[in-house]
């Protein structure tokens, strides 16, 4: 076994490894950018190197900055992580020139099936169901739309050497086809080194579940199930679950059988996933398979048991598989949401900063990974565990240089209702500040009725959110829950207030009994009736809640019981009541005696500023391109800039027709979030 690995990679993968590589006692090294040095991931290793600075094609992807590395540490094998190098067929090779191990397939499967369009013309010699496309190179614009004409609209324009959702671009005209492949092949080239792209039919309506595979290099292949990653945001993945609510035992075993004949076909050994596009008839496509650990595989792991970096490293040291295909059953449910630096209030459009306070929940183990002693929490609540996949932490940085993932959270249960109650509840406690992020985005998700009902498809968020995602809307009955917890929190503030002003020996006395509680458009009138144990609270129409906590003013995160069922609040003080935040909703809570809410409702409502003759920056980037002058006539719907911000492009458009009266921006400029770029007459 290796005595020392290096990690090429950054962030949550890095320490992912580093924990695996701890467990197995392995000693670990770190590489980093300027951007990265006082990164979670390099205080974990045991040493660390510097490898250049924060643009990753000026460090993490430049091949001899990392085989200087390996030279300087000793290390024996590389851990890729994904993205990166880790699809490289000349990383792989250069570590093999070296002599040194590296952990992941041979280099010619990932020739093979690293590149897309070789892929694909392999799957169909071995008989492998494919999506119609065009799998020759495109030589420019033109003749991809030409292509696309003679596919049919909507095409996938996709990144030949692409991954995790980057140069991929849906198409439904020739104009998008038009745009969608120079913006691919830009973001290709900064993100892969490799600008080639390919087309092929966009299916309507698909789920995209993937099987993974783990292979040695005896001749032992298996695949561990699968993974339903069906609600994406542009390509990118954000939550996934294992196993699907969708598949059938005889499609699994089908969709199983041939991602292993594929893997063998190639001679694969390591971890490696086979993705497929399945349509409602559970008829299913190959799409790509990843020779990778992909980001998901968290959920892979907490059903069966399995440590795939582990079988990774072991693999890699020469050792075969310990188990065959009968020994891996599914065991649960998991479910994964990815926390990223987007501000889904500003349609998920990146977020930098500090992380001014960063508190996942508590990490709890249960069901099969429990045995496999990878992870360790404070302990096991019954059958149903937490975890989380992260590689940052409180204070530190979120960068414009590097994917905006910031965590990963899984749960495991029983049931998949199991899996998403705790995921709910993970969801709630889980503290996030001073960036924008999703975090309230996926709450929502975990209660959307599609959702629950596993009736969920890739267009899933672009149906459900097609105006993007401005909060969610809680029933009632969340309502009532929340202003009678609101009501029992504000009363324990005014006796604190009231004791703070030494006013009166009998405290309590001088606190209220009947409030109004207003909150998402709603009132309720309610009455207090308090003890030593907790309030109970009674509404206007004779029901009544009763709410016990243990929080003090002052306390970021209110954990209540109501009526004996848990209810988490991030809570901060406003004027008047809380700003509170739960199950995706972000609400002004205003707690008044009857007399402040009458005089309340007389109130003007304050309108926000006009800003329609703007065209702002929705977040930190850079002007990369500049599509129009001073004195142009635009159309509703045009391109007027692209701005990059975390290696994607995003193109602004003009909302109405206008004309341009100033230019306030230059490509090449840095931007924070609401500049001004343009200004209209």
């Amino acid at each position: 076994m290796f005595k020392k690995i290096l990690i090429a990679n950054r962030g949550e993968i890095a320490c992912r490894v580093i924990k695996t590589a701890r467990k197995m006692g392995i000693q670990t090294v770190a590489v980093y950018s300027d951007a990265d040095r006082g990164a979670l991931h390099v205080a974990m290793a045991d040493e660390a190197i510097h490898i250049g600075p924060p643009p990753a094609n000026q460090s993490y992807i430049v091949i001899d900055r990392i085989i200087d590395a390996i030279k300087a540490s000793g290390a024996e094998a590389v851990h890729p992580g994904y993205g990166f190098l880790s699809e490289n067929p000349r990383f792989a090779a250069a570590l093999e020139a070296a002599g040194v191990a590296f952990i992941g397939p041979p280099v010619k499967a990932i020739e093979a099936m690293g590149d897309k369009i070789t892929s694909k013309k392999i799957a169909q010699a071995a008989g492998v169901n494919t999506v119609p496309g065009y799998m020759g190179l495109i030589a420019d614009a033109e003749e991809a739309v030409t292509i696309s004409d003679q596919i049919g609209y909507p095409v996938m324009i996709k990144a030949s050497a692409g991954g995790g959702g980057k140069g991929m671009r849906i198409a439904w005209n020739a104009q998008e086809a038009r745009e969608g492949f120079e913006s691919s092949k830009n973001e290709a080239a900064n993100s892969f080194g490799d600008d080639r792209i390919f087309i092929e039919k966009f299916v309507t309506q698909p789920r995209h579940i993937e099987i993974q595979v783990l292979a040695d290099s005896h001749g032992n292949c298996v695949y561990l199930h699968e993974r339903e990653c069906s609600i994406q945001r542009r390509n990118q993945k954000v939550v996934e679950e294992a196993p699907s609510p969708f598949l059938d035992a005889a499609t699994r075993k089908a969709m199983g059988e041939q991602s292993v004949a594929l893997a063998k076909a190639v001679g694969y050994a390591s971890a490696g996933t086979v993705e497929f596009i399945v349509d409602g008839a559970r008829n299913f496509y190959f799409l790509e398979m990843n020779t990778r650990l992909q980001v998901e595989h968290p959920v892979t792991e907490l059903i069966t048991g399995v440590d795939l970096v582990e079988q990774m490293i072991r693999v890699a040291a020469g050792e075969a598989l310990p188990f065959a295909q009968d020994d891996l059953q599914i065991k649960g449910w998991a479910i994964e949401n990815r926390l990223y630096a987007e501000d889904p209030y500003r349609g998920f459009l990146p977020s930098i900063g500090r992380l001014t306070r960063y508190r996942p929940p508590v990490e709890v183990m249960a069901g099969p990974m429990a045995d496999a002693g990878t992870w360790h929490g404070d302990a096991a609540r019954g059958a149903r565990a937490v975890r989380n996949d992260t590689g940052v932490f409180e204070g530190g940085e979120i960068s414009m240089y590097y994917d905006p993932m910031i965590a990963k959270l899984c749960t495991w249960g029983e049931t998949r209702d199991a899996a998403i109650a705790e995921m709910r509840l993970a969801l709630d406690t889980f503290e996030v500040e001073g960036i924008g992020h999703n975090l309230p985005f996926v709450a929502a998700v975990m209660d959307h009725p599609r959702f629950t009902s596993g009736n969920i498809t890739t267009a899933f968020i672009a149906e459900e959110y097609p105006d993007g995602f401005q909060g969610a809307t809680l029933p009632e009955d969340q309502l009532r829950r929340i202003a009678a917890a609101c009501a029992a929190m504000h009363r324990v503030g005014e006796i604190r207030r009231t004791r703070v002003s030494g006013r009166m020996d009998n405290h309590e006395r001088r606190v209220g009994d009947d409030w109004v509680v207003s909150l998402q458009g709603a009132e309720f009138a309610l009455k207090i009736a308090a003890d030593h144990d907790g309030a109970t609270i009674r509404f206007a129409d004779g029901a009544a809640q009763r709410v016990t906590s243990d929080w003090t003013p002052g306390q970021p995160l209110a954990k209540l019981m109501v009526d004996a069922v848990p209810l988490v609040l991030k809570t901060a003080k406003i004027s008047g009541g809380f700003r509170i935040r739960t199950r995706g909703a972000d609400l002004k809570v205003h707690v008044r005696t009857p007399r402040q809410a009458e005089l309340a409702r007389l109130m003007p409502e304050k309108l926000p500023a006009d800003m329609s003759k703007y065209l702002l920056c929705p977040m930190p980037g850079l002007v990369v391109k500049m599509y129009v002058a001073e004195g142009d006539e635009v159309q509703d719907g045009q391109a007027l800039c692209t701005v990059e911000a975390m290696k994607m492009e995003n193109i602004l458009r003009a909302e109405r027709k206008g004309v341009i009266k100033a230019i306030k921006a230059q490509p090449g400029d840095s931007l924070a979030v609401d500049a001004v770029i343009i200004e209209f007459a």
